[in-house]
């Protein structure tokens, strides 16, 4: 019996895919091979540095929309004590608290008759953040006096002989600084004020002098003293409204200082980020360096751009120009290099140089060894 030759069987691809086995044998594909470079290495070195950009830049985003001053406001407390109710004008000071969009608390205090702040954290906490953002907020208290209590404690501050060893708005055993706000003290002052009458009559009695000794003159001295010994600030306000308008302020202020101390952190937390400020772009071939040269003459005083062209066209880069300087012969030849370097002006205009006065302090940034020397002599 003749050999019956097998029939292939037919491919399901067409086109293309018949040309692929050609110069081989039908049915045997190609075995797949490795190539290993010395590039796979950096590839995957350069892929896991990118991975861990890319996670530093999300937390960085979700650290900053957690610090922004309308969410910290929405966390943060603060917290009344009831006696602080008791004045007529509290509700003045409660009405403005419930417009501002923080919450407010009405919760007995160490101290009586004082508020303080304290901010929630988020969950979960942003990890860059430092936890002396979220710490500060919780020691900040302002204590309310009444301006005749304020008086008699101060007022005997100016009778000490040399620093004060105690004070009676300060707890030895509290991590809490106090404020100290006193309503009214002016028009308290101005009511107690003796007349001359009533001086003149009991000037040699006890009465008297005390009521004399509640001047604004010892006021402000009493006010240095507790400044310097204790480092206490007094807030002195005429009303409630004001006194109001002052915590709401002091509350936007502390809703304000978490990013701000998270920007602080930063390693470089003077650079602005965004498009407009992120400078010259420089790509892996040097193109874009005469554009970041031309930027470094633009920064110093007086030069426009016209003059940082003639400088960037007549040396392409600092290295050539400093080359240059270090070629010429004289101090005077060096300091005059670009003095007379032609710049481009509008038609019609005269013809203008560099000048000896850029000329001068290039040559002086590009050469000196002092740090200290003052380029611009006319600042």
């Amino acid at each position: 019996m003749a050999d019956v030759e097998p029939r292939r069987a037919k491919s399901p691809r067409r086109g293309r895919g018949r040309g692929r086995g050609r110069g081989r044998g039908l049915g045997q594909r190609r075995p797949q091979t490795w190539e290993i470079s010395d590039s796979d290495g950096e590839g995957a070195a350069s892929r896991e540095v990118g991975t861990q950009t890319s996670s530093t830049v999300r937390e960085h985003r979700a650290a900053a929309k957690a610090l922004r001053a309308d969410q910290v406001l929405s966390r943060l407390a603060v917290c009344v004590d009831p006696a602080v109710l008791e004045y007529a004008g509290s509700d003045i000071l409660m009405e403005a608290l419930g417009k501002l969009g923080c919450e407010c608390r009405i919760e007995p205090q160490h101290q009586s008759r004082s508020l303080q702040w304290s901010v929630v954290r988020p969950d979960p906490a942003p990890s860059r953040v430092p936890l002396e953002a979220w710490a500060e907020n919780e020691q900040e208290q302002l204590l309310l006096l009444e301006p005749q209590e304020f008086l008699q404690s101060a007022m005997q501050l100016t009778q000490i002989t040399g620093p004060p060893c105690s004070m009676p708005w300060l707890s030895p055993n509290s991590p809490i600084h106090p404020r100290l706000a006193v309503i009214g003290l002016d028009a308290y002052l101005w009511s107690h004020q003796p007349s001359s009458q009533k001086t003149w009559q009991l000037q040699k009695s006890k009465e008297a002098r005390a009521e004399v000794a509640n001047s604004w003159p010892e006021v402000e001295e009493a006010l240095v003293l507790l400044q310097l010994h204790a480092n206490l600030d007094v807030l002195l306000v005429a009303s409630w409204r004001e006194l109001s308008q002052y915590v709401c302020a002091f509350t936007k202020a502390l809703s304000q200082r978490p990013s701000k101390q998270y920007r602080d952190s930063w390693a470089f937390s003077f650079c602005t980020a965004g498009h407009w400020a992120s400078g010259q772009q420089v790509t892996k071939d040097g193109s874009g360096l005469r554009g970041v040269w031309w930027r470094q003459i633009r920064q110093f005083n007086r030069v426009s751009p016209a003059v940082a062209d003639a400088v960037v066209t007549a040396f392409p880069s600092p290295r050539l120009l400093q080359q240059a300087l270090l070629d010429c012969s004289t101090e005077q030849e060096r300091l005059s290099l670009l003095a007379d370097l032609p710049v481009k002006v509008q038609r019609g205009r005269q013809p203008r140089r560099v000048g000896p006065d850029i000329s001068r302090r290039i040559c002086i940034f590009l050469t000196t060894t002092n740090p200290d020397l003052l380029l611009d002599l006319s600042s």
